[in-house]
């Protein structure tokens, strides 16, 4: 069964804020690869004009796709999640997260299309102080297949 496209445009409740950590920082970056001294090192990171250690720019995947839970286990969307295949992800930073950030997410649908079969999710992930800074949007694509594929 298709995707219900009248969820096109339904925003999700913000999550509870995440406390941004140093170690969570270099977990990350160590596990993608990203040995800048930015991620890892306090001293480098504050030389450079930051208050801790940076998150690599993919680093909000972690809040994004913890967010996304509300959208994808929403029954009435109608998604079989054993089908989803992830189609594309683009990050739009206002600045860059920082060891010691708290952030919410608010979820929303951008987007759902069907095409050859298949439905097509886009997601938006809008990353905010809990004063309502802006600091990430993050954009993602879902191809949820259809069955026989």
């Amino acid at each position: 069964m298709p995707l219900d496209q009248s969820f096109t445009g339904r925003t999700y409740p913000p999550t509870e804020p995440y406390q941004v950590g140093r170690e969570k920082i270099r977990e990350f970056a160590t596990a993608i690869g990203a040995d800048d001294a930015l991620y890892h090192d306090v001293e480098a990171a504050q030389k450079a004009g930051y208050r801790d250690v940076v998150a690599p720019p993919t680093f909000p995947i972690i809040l994004s796709f913890a967010a996304m839970e509300q959208i994808v286990t929403d029954p009435e969307l109608g998604m079989d999640y054993t089908r989803v295949v992830h189609g594309d992800q683009r990050f739009s930073y206002r600045r860059p997260i920082v060891a010691g950030d708290e952030l919410v997410v608010v979820s929303s649908i951008d987007d759902i299309t069907h095409r050859g079969g298949h439905d097509f999710l886009t997601t938006r992930a809008e990353l905010a102080t809990p004063a309502g800074e802006p600091v990430v949007t993050v954009v993602c694509k879902l191809v949820v297949r259809g069955h026989g594929e």
